[in-house]
């Protein structure tokens, strides 16, 4: 037995890597190296999953726009002395490599970089196992459905065979907007009620519990 879908695709951070803590820690200490106001980590965990620049405009909105690159170079300074240390939720990959070999077409929606993502495919040793990846700086960033519009094409997959599954209400809602079911994994940035909010498919607390809802026993 195995979930009718045939297109599954994954958010990145918390939601197979284990970066929440180490995302918001870096936004934090970006804005206080800048003198500007630190966003309590609940906000700053709340913009995971935005693209850079528009997590930043989220957490200081009366910052000149000339002045957000700024914040975005010390976050990615911060995020990559933090980098070496994320690892995957215990778990990830052999998921991933059991979907892959039941015959799932896998992919990765991100709020990441093209940079950043492929440098963490590469780190974790998942680098070509994915039939598609898109990230935030190739196009429309979440919660715009364009990310996952793309990926529909590339795969040639109707909206209705694919799940996207994620951490963050930014997630849910995008795959509202693209007519895509969602997965909502509790164990990331996002608190449960507000995923709920977003009325997914359904709610798994872990990627174990993720791996039997989509692989069901007989």
């Amino acid at each position: 037995m195995r979930s009718p879908y045939e297109l599954l695709i994954f958010d990145w951070d918390g939601t197979l890597m284990d970066s929440t803590a180490a995302i918001a820690e870096a936004i934090q200490e970006a804005c206080a190296d800048l003198g500007l106001p630190v966003p309590p980590t609940l906000q700053a965990r709340y913009v995971i999953g935005l693209g850079l620049t528009d997590a930043m405009r989220h957490i200081l909105p009366d910052l000149p726009d000339s002045e957000y690159p700024k914040v975005v170079d010390r976050y990615r300074l911060h995020f990559l002395r933090r980098d070496g240390g994320t690892t995957l939720f215990p778990g990830a990959q052999e998921m991933i490599e059991d979907l892959r070999e039941r015959g799932y077409m896998l992919a990765v929606a991100t709020g990441k970089s093209r940079r950043g993502l492929d440098r963490a495919l590469e780190a974790t040793g998942l680098r070509g196992l994915f039939d598609a990846t898109r990230c935030a700086d190739e196009g429309f960033a979440k919660p715009h459905p364009g990310m996952l519009m793309t990926i529909l094409d590339t795969l040639a997959t109707p909206s209705e065979k694919a799940l996207m599954i994620g951490d963050t209400t930014h997630d849910l809602t995008m795959a509202n907007a693209a007519g895509v079911a969602s997965a909502a994994i509790t164990h990331g940035a996002h608190e449960r009620e507000a995923l709920v909010n977003c009325q997914p498919l359904v709610m798994v607390n872990n990627l174990q519990e993720l791996r039997e809802w989509l692989l069901p026993r007989p």
